[in-house]
């Protein structure tokens, strides 16, 4: 089995790269976090240097990394991926991106003979830990084919959804889904709380009909139980809802829900809560009601 090179050992790169080493494969990893590289070195990876190094030694690499400019850097600059990669090899990105910069980092890689995949991942660190993430995949069928036995060994479901890019814009579209089911969740459970309605009684009698979600179920137990620490920062939820509204005005679309979610974050990163989980949306609409959602 020859050796997959694992670029970016962050949040949810390195339960990712573990659960490859699990799976049995071969891991060659880099990450700028020495910490992060010795403890899945550690679990049975090998460690190089730099990107190319990596590209040099790897048919398959994958780079999971914060934002578009980081993937362009690790892929495109000095000493990057494709200063290694030899005709045949493959990028799978499961970083999210714009959709545009994926189409562009891969048109690059394709001058020298290398495909490339667009695999943004949602799920959060908890599957990312369990290996269930859900994998939203843009490139060729045969690509996708070929490298599908090495995501499913990170994923629960791992789809093609169209060409490079796609990946990227099916993941903005769970982002905006997301963003406002947290969004609606917290009006309803201040609402509730404001009112002097028990929200985990409220929560208890609405989520297994029609306003129930995997979102409600996920985020209102921890709301109440006052943990915001993060399985998805507030920071990066703001990142990757720039990328949609970026990409929307571009192709054309007004998507003025996701524009207010976006100035309630952008208030809460204000207020020293970036690194607190997405689920502490609902503290904006505390504050402003003067109210606790709690158990």
């Amino acid at each position: 089995m020859s050796t997959i090179g694992f670029i970016g050992l962050g949040i949810m790169g390195k339960p990712m790269s573990k659960n490859l080493l699990k799976a049995g494969y071969k891991l060659l990893v880099m990450d700028k976090n020495q910490s992060a590289v010795a403890e899945v070195v550690a679990a049975g990876a090998s460690a190089a240097a730099t990107a190319k190094e990596v590209a040099e030694q790897c048919d398959v690499i994958i780079t999971m990394l914060p934002n578009s400019p980081h993937v362009k850097e690790v892929v495109l600059g000095e000493n990057g991926i494709i200063d290694g990669a030899k005709p045949g090899t493959v990028v799978i990105d499961m970083s999210s991106i714009a959709p545009l910069v994926s189409r562009e980092v891969a048109d690059k890689l394709r001058v020298k003979g290398v495909e490339m995949l667009d695999a943004p991942v949602s799920g959060g660190e908890p599957k990312a830990i369990e290996g269930t993430l859900s994998v939203m995949v843009g490139g060729k069928q045969e690509v996708f084919e070929k490298c599908y036995p090495i995501m499913k060994a990170m994923a629960g479901s791992v789809v093609l959804t169209g060409d490079v890019g796609a990946g990227n814009v099916t993941k903005l579209a769970n982002q905006v889904i997301v963003a406002l089911n947290i969004a609606a969740m917290s009006e309803a459970l201040v609402l509730a709380a404001k009112a002097g309605v028990e929200p985990e009684l409220v929560y208890q009698a609405i989520r297994g009909g029609l306003a129930g979600s995997t979102v409600l179920d996920a985020k209102a137990p921890l709301v109440m139980d006052r943990k915001f620490n993060p399985g998805f920062r507030i920071n990066l939820h703001i990142k990757d809802l720039q990328n949609v509204l970026d990409t929307s005005h571009e192709v054309g679309v007004s998507l003025p829900l996701t524009a207010a979610v976006m100035e309630i974050m952008q208030a809460l990163k204000v207020d020293g809560m970036g690194d607190n989980d997405h689920g502490a949306l609902i503290r904006y609409y505390e504050k402003m009601a003067q109210i606790e959602v709690k158990r």
